[in-house]
């Protein structure tokens, strides 16, 4: 039996300003690291090569930005639902480190109505335990 997602989750005129999506939380371990390194093909031994890190200068291997960037993403889908982000945009703000755990904060900022229909607009961030922001930036959705 197959289940029917609903595209739409969010519904405008429930939406305020100052309201909060569910955090989305992971810790981010070195196998993340390499996984996403072959799936994407960001084979930099910066991301992946602890020798080759620290020979660098760096203390450790730290995460790919765009790994950082789609874990927001998700976020940002299961609150708003698949195929509702209009326009998302971050900046990368700090380094990732293997073991910190990332956190999501998605907070309405707007609402607005336009011709591509009612629009939500979220201040984005990722950050790990200590509140330490790793990526910034804002997410526009769709609403019914």
């Amino acid at each position: 039996m197959s289940k029917t997602i609903s595209a739409i989750k969010l519904n405008y005129g429930d939406i305020n300003k100052g309201d909060e999506a569910p955090v989305v939380s992971h810790e981010l371990g070195r196998t993340d690291l390499v996984k996403y390194a072959g799936a994407s093909g960001d084979f930099n031994p910066m991301h992946t090569d602890e020798v080759a890190a620290q020979a660098a200068g760096l203390p450790s291997v730290f995460g790919h930005g765009m790994f950082s960037m789609g874990l927001l993403g998700r976020a940002i889908t299961d609150w708003a639902g698949v195929g509702n982000v209009k326009r998302y945009g971050v900046r990368f703000t700090k380094q990732t480190w293997p073991g910190e755990t990332l956190s999501t904060k998605i907070v309405v900022s707007d609402k607005e109505v336009t011709e591509e229909g009612k629009i939500i607009v979220a201040e984005v961030l990722l950050h790990n335990e200590v509140g330490e922001i790793k990526v910034s930036g804002t997410a526009r959705v769709l609403a019914a």
